[in-house]
C-alpha cells in the first residue's frame, strides 16, 4: 500500500499533464482547471502525509520500475530512493505547485491557452520529483534535463511576444553550459565508481579520496577535486550562481506563478539540492568546497547591489532570488549543509509568497511592472500590502520569523569557522543583509507608501483587491514565512537531531555547528543591527521631502556612475554579449554561412555545375546565351535526378 502511493506520489503529475496535453480542448477550460487543482492538491497533502511517516519511522524507501539501460558495466533501472532529503524537497515542491495551481487558476483564467501553462506546470512537477527521488544519476539526470525544458516552455509560454522567446533562449542556453558540466561530471563518476548509483558512490568516496588523476607527467588532480569541480559547474549554472547567473532575472518575461514556482522555490534550488546530495563527496574535496564558499558569498553580495536600483518589481525579487541562492552555496561549501537545506525550504515559502503577491498587485494595475508608476497603493490594496510586507519582513531575517532562524544561522555558521574563507562570507554575508534589507523596504515604499503616486488615472479605476482564489492559496505561504522557520529548527539543524540519518555527512573537522551555537552575542545582533540602520536610507533617499537634501549630498557624477553600474548589473551582460557572442556570431556566419553554405555547397551544387557548363559550352558568349544554358543545365540535372520538370 505505501509503495502504490509512492508511485502514485512520483507519477500523478506526469498523468495530469498528459490528459490535459491530450484531452485538455475535450473536457474544456473548466473542466481542466478542476482537474488539474484538484491533482495538485491531491499529490501535495499525499506528500504531506508521507513526510509525517518519514519523521516517525526515520527509514528510507527503495522503489524499482525494472531496468532502463544494461550494457556491459552500465547497468540503469528505473529505481527511486525516498528518504528524508527526497521526501523534504517532495513536500516543497508539492506545496508550492499546489498553490501556483490554484493561483493561476484566477491569475491566468481569461487566456486562452490556459490549459497547456497548467499541463505545462504539472509536466515540471513530474521532473522535479524525478530529479529529487532518483537512485541514480541518470534518473537524477531525466528530472534535471526536464526540469530545464519545462522552464523554457513556461518562459516562453506568450511566444509572441519576442522578449520572452529572448529570455527562454538565453536560459536554456546558459543552463546548457552548467549541464555540459554536469554531464562530465556523470561520465567521470561512472569511469571512476564504475556505477551511476548514489548509495555505491557515496559509500566507496573515502576509497577514492586519495586517487589522483594523471593530467601530464608533471602534473596531477585529485579525482574527487575535478568530479565535484565539474558537479559544481552544473549546480551553478541551475542555481545562478555569478558568471552562469545572467539568465534568471530575464526569465521575469514569463508569466508571474512561473516565477513563483520555478525560478523562486523549486527549479533554482536544484545546484543547492545537487551539492547536499552529494555531500560526501564535496567534504573530501576541499578545494572545491572553498571555491564555492567564494563564488556563494560573492553571488550573494553582487545580486544584492543588482537589486538595489532594478525598477521592475519582480526583476528586484528575482535578483533577491539569486542573493539568497549565494547563501546557501556558501553556507554548503562551509559544510552546514543542513543549514542550507533549511534555508531552501524557508526562501521557498517567503520567496513565493512575495512573487505572488508582486503578482497581484501587476494584475491590479493593468499588468504594469515599473514601480516608478507605482504609488501610494496601501489605500487601494491594503490586504496585498500585508501579503508583500509579511514576505518582505521574512527576507530580510526579522526576528521569529521564517528567514530569520535560518539566515541568521548561516552568519553565525560562518563566524564559528575561524578562518579566513568564513571571514570573508560572514563579512559579505553581513553587508548583504543590510542591502537586502534596503530594498526590500524600497519595494514596501515605492509601491504602497510614497505619498506620491505615479499610477495613471485610467488605471485607478481598476485597482482592486485580491479575489478569493488568489487570496486562499497565499495563506499557506503566510503561515509558512511566519511559522515554518520556529517549527522546523530543532528538526533540521538542532544540535544531535537524528532527522537525517547519515544522509548528509559532515567530516569531523568541518563541523562546527556546535560552536555557532556560542559565538558572541555581538554576531548575533549584528544581522538585525545592520538591517535597521539601513531603513531609514530608504526614507532619505526616495522620500519626497527629502530628495532634494539628498540630491545635494550626492555628487551627481558618482551617483549616476554608481547607478549605471549596478543597473547594468556589473556590465556582466555587456561583456559577455560584446567578447564572446559577438564574435562567436561573426566567425559562425562567416564560417558556416558565407564560406560553407554559400561557398563550398554553391560551388559543388547546381550553381557551380550550370556555371562550368555554361563556360563550356559558350565560352565568352553574351550573358544571354549563358543565362539560356545554365537554365537548360539546371533542367537536366533535375531531370536526372528523377525530378518532374513541371514541379522546378
Amino acid at each position: 500500500m505505501i509503495t502504490l502511493g509512492l508511485y502514485t506520489l512520483l507519477f500523478n503529475p506526469l498523468l495530469v499533464s498528459l490528459f490535459l496535453l491530450l484531452f485538455g480542448r475535450t473536457v474544456g477550460r473548466n473542466g481542466a482547471i478542476f482537474f488539474a487543482v484538484f491533482s495538485s492538491i491531491f499529490t501535495a497533502l499525499l506528500a504531506c502525509t508521507y513526510f509525517v511517516c518519514f519523521i516517525n519511522c526515520q527509514q528510507s524507501i527503495y522503489l524499482d520500475l525494472g531496468v532502463w539501460v544494461s550494457s556491459g558495466l552500465f547497468n540503469v533501472n528505473w529505481a527511486f530512493n525516498i528518504d528524508n532529503l527526497a521526501i523534504v524537497m517532495l513536500v516543497v515542491v508539492s506545496s508550492v505547485s499546489a498553490i501556483v495551481h490554484v493561483y493561476s487558476t484566477e491569475y491566468m483564467y481569461y487566456d486562452p491557452h490556459i490549459t497547456r501553462f497548467l499541463a505545462y506546470l504539472s509536466l515540471f512537477t513530474f521532473f522535479m520529483f524525478m530529479l529529487v527521488s532518483g537512485n541514480n544519476l541518470i534518473v537524477m539526470f531525466l528530472g534535471w534535463e526536464g526540469v530545464g525544458l519545462c522552464s523554457y516552455l513556461l518562459i516562453s509560454f506568450w511566444y509572441t511576444r519576442v522578449p520572452a522567446v529572448k529570455s527562454a533562449t538565453k536560459a536554456i542556453i546558459v543552463n546548457r553550459v552548467g549541464d555540459f558540466g554536469l554531464t562530465l561530471g556523470i561520465v567521470h563518476i561512472f569511469f571512476i565508481f564504475q556505477t551511476t548509483d548514489f548509495g555505491t558512490i557515496l559509500a566507496l568516496a573515502p576509497y577514492f579520496s586519495t586517487y589522483y588523476l594523471a593530467i601530464s607527467s608533471i602534473w596531477s588532480v585529485a579525482v574527487l577535486d575535478l568530479i565535484c569541480l565539474l558537479l559544481f559547474i552544473g549546480a551553478a549554472a541551475k542555481s545562478a550562481q555569478l558568471f552562469l547567473h545572467t539568465w534568471l532575472p530575464d526569465a521575469m518575461e514569463g508569466p508571474t506563478p512561473v516565477s513563483a514556482l520555478i525560478h523562486a522555490a523549486t527549479m533554482v534550488t536544484a545546484g543547492v539540492f545537487l551539492v547536499i546530495k552529494m555531500s560526501v563527496l564535496f567534504e573530501f574535496a576541499s578545494n572545491i568546497l572553498l571555491l564555492i564558499v567564494l563564488i556563494g558569498s560573492a553571488t550573494s553580495f553582487f545580486a544584492a547591489t543588482a537589486g538595489l536600483v532594478q525598477s521592475d518589481i519582480k526583476k528586484v525579487i528575482a535578483y533577491s532570488t539569486c542573493s539568497q541562492l549565494g547563501y546557501m552555496f556558501f553556507v554548503c561549501g562551509l559544510s552546514g549543509y543542513q543549514i542550507g537545506l533549511f534555508h531552501l525550504v524557508n526562501h521557498a515559502f517567503f520567496k513565493a509568497l512575495l512573487f505572488l503577491g508582486a503578482g497581484a498587485v501587476i494584475h491590479s494595475v493593468a499588468n504594469e511592472q515599473d514601480m516608478r508608476k507605482f504609488g501610494g497603493l496601501v489605500r487601494l490594496l491594503p490586504l496585498t500590502y500585508a501579503l508583500l510586507f509579511v514576505g518582505s519582513l521574512s527576507l530580510m531575517g526579522f526576528p521569529f520569523l521564517t528567514g530569520y532562524y535560518s539566515k541568521d544561522l548561516i552568519i553565525e555558521f560562518s563566524f564559528s569557522k575561524y578562518n579566513l574563507t568564513g571571514d570573508i562570507a560572514a563579512f559579505l554575508g553581513l553587508v548583504t543583509a543590510g542591502i537586502t534589507a534596503f530594498y526590500s523596504v524600497r519595494v514596501i515604499f515605492l509601491t504602497f507608501l510614497s505619498t506620491r503616486t505615479n499610477v495613471y488615472r485610467a488605471v485607478v479605476g481598476g485597482i482592486h483587491e485580491l479575489p478569493n482564489r488568489m487570496f486562499i492559496p497565499l495563506l499557506p505561504l503566510v503561515a509558512g514565512s511566519i511559522f515554518l522557520g520556529y517549527m522546523a529548527k530543532d528538526l533540521f539543524v538542532g544540535v544531535g537531531t537524528p532527522f537525517w540519518n547519515n544522509i548528509i555527512s559532515v567530516l569531523p573537522a568541518h563541523n562546527t555547528l556546535v560552536e555557532a551555537e556560542f559565538v558572541p552575542l555581538s554576531v548575533k545582533f549584528a544581522p538585525l543591527i545592520i538591517s535597521l540602520a539601513s531603513l531609514p536610507l530608504v526614507y532619505f533617499m526616495y522620500s519626497a521631502k527629502m530628495y532634494e537634501i539628498h540630491s545635494l549630498i550626492w555628487t551627481k557624477n558618482f551617483y549616476h556612475l554608481l547607478h549605471a553600474f549596478f543597473g547594468y548589473k556589473w556590465y556582466f551582460d555587456f561583456v559577455y554579449n560584446r567578447y564572446i557572442n559577438l564574435p562567436i556570431w561573426k566567425s559562425a556566419y562567416s564560417l558556416f554561412f558565407i564560406q560553407t553554405d554559400k561557398g563550398i555547397i554553391e560551388l559543388l551544387g547546381p550553381t557551380g555545375i550550370t556555371r562550368a557548363i555554361s563556360y563550356v559550352v559558350c565560352g565568352t558568349q553574351n550573358i544571354g546565351a549563358r543565362v539560356y544554358v545554365n537554365e537548360l543545365a539546371f533542367v537536366f540535372i533535375m531531370l536526372a535526378l528523377g525530378i518532374p520538370v513541371f514541379l522546378i
